[in-house]
């Protein structure tokens, strides 16, 4: 069996077991996250509350290597509730940049912001520095300190992901920052950093 991802599979044996195994993931995966909406959870709690089962996330033609499995939580979620995350300030949000203008504003300025995603992010909570790193970006998208911070706090998270669409979407964000830094754009950093073919 070639899966589109990982690692081929051989034996007829294996090759059910795989699969059987595969459907016992995705199953249980679908099952808490509708557990999860049964229960009046938002998107966010569901997230941190579904987990795989260690003896299925310890085979190795399930690793997380291109999704992972939040992502497929998120479009169980879409598919059972719509796209309504249970939060109902992001019913009608605020533009993301306002928003972070006056979180910014309450905390002291986007410069405080940045330091402290980059403290929690050499701390290993790399979540919750994302959150404050994307607040000082987008509350001062011109700093280049701020987006010095930024674009180190997204470098320390890509380096700790396994899953090629997580470590995209960072460096993505990475790049970003060392565009603004250098007077560039993106795709500029992103070329240059790209290794050579």
């Amino acid at each position: 069996m070639l899966g589109s991802h990982g690692i081929p599979v051989v034996g007829a044996g294996r090759v059910r077991e795989a699969l059987e195994n595969t459907a016992c993931y995705l199953e249980t995966l679908v099952d808490q996250t509708i557990a999860c909406l049964n229960d009046g959870a938002t998107l966010v709690e569901t997230l941190h509350r579904v987990r795989v089962p260690d003896d299925l996330m310890a085979l190795n033609y399930l690793q997380p290597l291109y999704d992972e499995p939040e992502f497929v939580v998120r479009n169980v979620w879409r598919q059972f509730a719509g796209w309504y995350d249970g939060n109902p300030a992001h019913l009608k949000p605020a533009p993301d940049e306002e928003l972070a203008s006056e979180l910014a504003a309450l905390s002291g300025g986007a410069q405080v912001l940045a330091d402290r995603a980059l403290e929690l992010a050499h701390a290993g909570s790399h979540r919750l520095a994302c959150h404050l790193a994307q607040l000082a970006g987008d509350a001062a998208p011109d700093d280049t300190a701020v987006h010095t911070n930024r674009a180190e706090v997204y470098a320390l998270r890509a380096a700790q992901e396994r899953s090629t669409m997580s470590t995209g979407i960072f460096s993505w964000a990475e790049a970003e920052s060392r565009g603004v830094i250098a007077g560039t754009d993106t795709m500029t950093e992103l070329a240059s950093t790209a290794p050579p073919h």
